[in-house]
């Protein structure tokens, strides 16, 4: 019997959206935004992290050969790859744009050190989310970083995928995948001497491979006990859902105090997942209702890789150009988010969905069986 996550779809939506709150805030000046809570919304990006490892969980754990890893990393960069690409793309022609106008109109940040020729190339080949020599700061479109760290976490998991079939070893793959979590966070700790993961340019590629292989865990254990859990009460269902998100937004919140700890996101997005994977609570089927919340959640990959160009491209015409006060953020952020928002539908449209006939089944409603499944050859 399949389970479709639906209600998952649209919380990557929502915090898609709350990830372009976190980055307009410092623009702004508006209790709107600048308040503790947004400016601590960019942990969300570990909410991806995590429910990636669950959806990839889903389809990829038969992974038999090297083949079938070629396959599936095929079908990975064919996802991602093509919006990125564009994106980088646009990015250095608002540099020269920029640039050229600069007698015009005054921008901020008109020589930015980051973007330069070598930055380019590390985002070119995604390997922006990795402590490369010379490199001290995010660049060129900011959220890209996490496509390099999702790109690491495919690297890392299809291989040890393959490894475990291939020395017939299965039955252990949760030992496995304990281990990369153990590893990954080993190596954050050796950083900093602390559980804080919220690294980016330099070592996002750990946070990313702790974030992915959890949410592997968090299928495998949905996987295994969904049928049995599925017959709870819908009360306790909401209660759960109700407790998790408020623990969410409470750490989020006390971002500057639980950063530190950020391990602890990694655990309350397990639990956030898993829970809402059921759509039984009350919550669930309030998000379920709403048909814009759905295409939030189409649309999601699209808001998080448009919206820093948009963002930018904003604040030169209503604070550089109308000379608007950043206090008139207050409300201009809806004006920006759906203009985020129709470019986002019109990127899905045309590159994202462009490239479907590549990667047919990750265009699958988010589904899963008790067992895991095999790839279908003919994709």
């Amino acid at each position: 019997m399949k389970h479709r996550f639906e209600v998952l779809d649209i919380f990557r939506g929502l915090f898609a959206s709350l990830v372009f709150l976190f980055h307009l805030g410092p623009f702004a000046n508006t209790p709107v935004l600048n308040n503790r809570f947004v400016e601590n919304s960019d942990m969300f990006v570990d909410f991806f992290f995590v429910l990636s490892g669950f959806v990839i969980a889903y389809s990829y754990q038969s992974l038999a050969d090297w083949a079938q890893f070629r396959l599936f990393l095929k079908k990975r960069v064919y996802r991602i790859y093509p919006l990125h690409f564009v994106m980088l793309l646009a990015f250095v022609g608002m540099e020269v744009a920029k640039n050229m106008l600069s007698p015009y109109i005054k921008v901020n940040n008109l020589v930015n050190p980051a973007n330069n020729i070598y930055t380019f190339f590390t985002s070119l080949f995604l390997v922006n989310s990795t402590p490369v020599p010379g490199v001290k700061d995010v660049s060129w479109n900011i959220p890209s970083w996490s496509i390099s760290a999702e790109m690491m976490a495919y690297l890392v998991f299809g291989s040890l995928v393959v490894y475990i079939h291939r020395s017939n070893q299965f039955r252990s793959r949760n030992a496995w995948y304990g281990l990369m979590i153990i590893v990954s966070l080993t190596a954050l700790w050796s950083v900093s001497n602390s559980f804080q993961i919220n690294y980016s340019f330099d070592y996002g590629f750990l946070r990313g491979i702790l974030g992915f292989f959890t949410g592997v865990l968090c299928f495998n254990l949905f996987s295994n006990t969904h049928m049995r859990v599925r017959e709870w009460s819908p009360v306790l269902f909401s209660i759960t859902e109700i407790v998790s998100l408020t623990l969410i937004a409470l750490c989020i919140y006390n971002g500057e105090v639980m950063k530190p700890w950020g391990a602890v996101f990694e655990i309350l997005f397990f639990i956030c997942i898993y829970t809402f994977s059921f759509e039984k609570g009350i919550i669930s089927k309030a998000f379920k209702s709403v048909k814009l919340l759905h295409k939030l959640g189409q649309y999601s990959y699209s808001i998080y890789m448009t919206h820093a160009l948009l963002i930018s491209l904003f604040n030169v015409l209503f604070i550089r150009i109308l000379k608007f006060l950043p206090e008139a953020y207050s409300y201009l952020f809806i004006f920006n988010f759906i203009l985020i928002y129709f470019v986002s539908a019109w990127t899905y449209k045309h590159i994202e969905m462009r490239f479907q006939y590549k990667s047919r089944s990750d265009r699958r409603p988010l589904t899963a069986d008790r067992r895991p499944p095999t790839i279908d050859h003919r994709r």
